[in-house]
């Protein structure tokens, strides 16, 4: 994520039109943090340097069925960064619009649940890395 003067880059959606973060898949032998790197030139315009983790997050939010009927569950690690090179623009094929957005200017944009509940987090903790605490234990008697 980047955020400048308290404002979070989002993208709009090619597909859906919805508001969402910026980022995607890891290609085969690429490290997370370069997928990262890799996922927001392409679709910003904008070189940028990681400076930390925002969180791994999962869920129900991040439960994705598409058209075809095929679900997924996504994990997502979420790093923030800073402007290092490049002009603002959207790609054209997979964002077409992007603009950074105020915590009040939020509320106002549609947007999945996955990257509600990140730009959430953002807001409210950036400084602390998230993840959901675990609840599963193995059957059988309490430990």
């Amino acid at each position: 994520m980047l955020f400048e003067n308290d404002r979070v880059l989002l993208a709009q959606n090619a597909d859906n039109g919805l508001w969402m973060t910026i980022g995607g898949a890891i290609e085969p032998d690429e490290t997370p943090a370069d997928a990262a790197v890799r996922e927001f030139w392409e679709e910003t315009g904008l070189v940028v340097e990681l400076t930390g983790l925002l969180g791994v997050f999962g869920g129900p939010e991040f439960r994705v069925t598409y058209p075809n009927g095929d679900t997924t569950a996504y994990v997502s690690s979420v790093f923030v960064g800073r402007r290092v090179a490049g002009e603002l623009r959207p790609d054209g094929s997979e964002t077409i619009a992007l603009r950074f957005v105020s915590r009040p200017e939020i509320r106002d944009l549609p947007m999945t649940p996955l990257s509600a509940a990140i730009v959430e987090h953002a807001f409210d903790h950036r400084d602390i890395p998230y993840f959901a605490k675990a609840t599963w234990l193995p059957p059988g008697p309490p430990l």
